[in-house]
């Protein structure tokens, strides 16, 4: 039986590869889970949730490049500070113009209006290493700044880990509760099959968003709180699919066989129905991805998922807005752009997937 398993997954996967659509979307995801993952290593504001922002620089052009005055000077990262980024932002400050004069730097703090601004000073003592070069450096603001003068471009890059980070928590949590309550409800039957058949009719009934909407709430705003109410309401999809396929495989001769050899229950199920009936949950999985990325930009977009200052798609949707009849529609465009390839490469993977598990061709 192992063999054939073998057999069928390699065929399934030869028929996958041939798919354009499915192979381009699975890289993109690839692609899209290295820059999340690593992407304190190299976005221009490693503070953590790249929080780091001057109000004199709010909504500044792509491109925009501003001289500042690093106040920690030689400041080497930690290892832990490339997965994580640091705690507290490098204090920095933006200047519109300065001179050195004898042991002193002047300088003017960025302005919009820098003939209002007076020099102010700074002995060069005050740093470690007093060279021109190391206190004075320039940063360039490639996708510009936010309303709150923050590097649009590491907050649009930090947003990808939560996208894929509350796909993948709400889509284990609903295989853990789905496939377990799904399978106890096939293969027993009776009394138990119709206690869980009414618990998923229960969750089934109630809105999607309104159940989100209720577990948050009791749960409390915030990053674990949402994943867990996604993960809550994936899981009764999960749950009938299982439950439907586990009906129709313990009627087979391979399983009386298996009871008649005298394995436990938890063996029959797990070693032997399990594994022949992932395909479609497989496939639902694909799409519950997708979904949990939009739920959860929706909720956060209602101020009721990711809160400040976590970076979330949804809710960089809900800051800019305003922009696109502001005159600089990207800014809202950007993370509903990010989203939708993200959404669309999980939808076309799923596809896909059906295609490819697919017995009858």
């Amino acid at each position: 039986m192992s063999h054939n398993n073998n057999s069928y997954t390699r065929l399934a996967l030869q028929k996958f590869k041939t798919n354009f659509w499915g192979v381009l979307s699975f890289w993109f995801i690839i692609l899209v889970s290295v820059i999340s993952l690593t992407v304190y290593f190299y976005i221009p504001d490693y503070s953590a949730n790249a929080n780091s922002g001057d109000l004199a620089l709010h909504s500044k052009s792509p491109g925009f490049t501003v001289d500042y005055i690093q106040l920690q000077d030689n400041y080497k990262r930690s290892f832990q500070e490339y997965w994580t980024g640091r705690k507290e932002p490098l204090k920095h400050i933006p200047i519109g113009e300065y001179k050195v004069d004898s042991d002193t730097l002047y300088y003017k703090p960025y302005s919009a209006q820098p003939e209002l601004e007076d020099f102010k000073s700074i002995p060069l003592n005050h740093f470690s290493n007093p060279t021109l070069s190391e206190i004075i450096k320039s940063k360039t603001y490639w996708l510009g700044t936010d309303n709150q003068g923050r590097d649009y471009l590491s907050r649009l890059l930090i947003g990808s880990r939560v996208s894929l980070s509350i796909g993948f928590v709400a889509v284990l949590i609903s295989l853990v509760i789905g496939i377990s309550l799904g399978s106890i409800a096939g293969y027993y039957g009776g009394k138990v099959d119709a206690l869980i058949l009414w618990l998923i009719n229960v969750f089934w009934s109630i809105p999607t968003l309104l159940l989100v909407i209720a577990i948050t709430l009791a749960l409390g705003k915030g990053f674990w709180q949402v994943f867990i109410a996604v993960g809550m309401t994936m899981w009764v999809e999960v749950a009938r699919v299982v439950r439907g396929q586990v009906i129709s495989i313990k009627e087979q001769q391979y399983i009386t066989a298996a009871r008649a050899l005298g394995y436990n229950d938890y063996r029959i199920i797990s070693k032997h129905i399990l594994p022949n009936c992932m395909a479609p949950v497989i496939v639902i999985s694909a799409a519950n991805f997708a979904s949990a990325i939009l739920m959860e930009s929706g909720l956060s977009f209602l101020g009721l998922g990711t809160q400040v200052p976590t970076p979330s798609w949804g809710a960089m949707i809900k800051e800019n807005y305003n922009y696109i009849l502001l005159g600089k529609p990207y800014l809202a465009l950007l993370p509903g752009l990010a989203m939708f390839l993200l959404v669309i490469s999980f939808m076309l993977i799923g596809n896909a997937l059906r295609d490819a598990l697919d017995v009858k061709q």
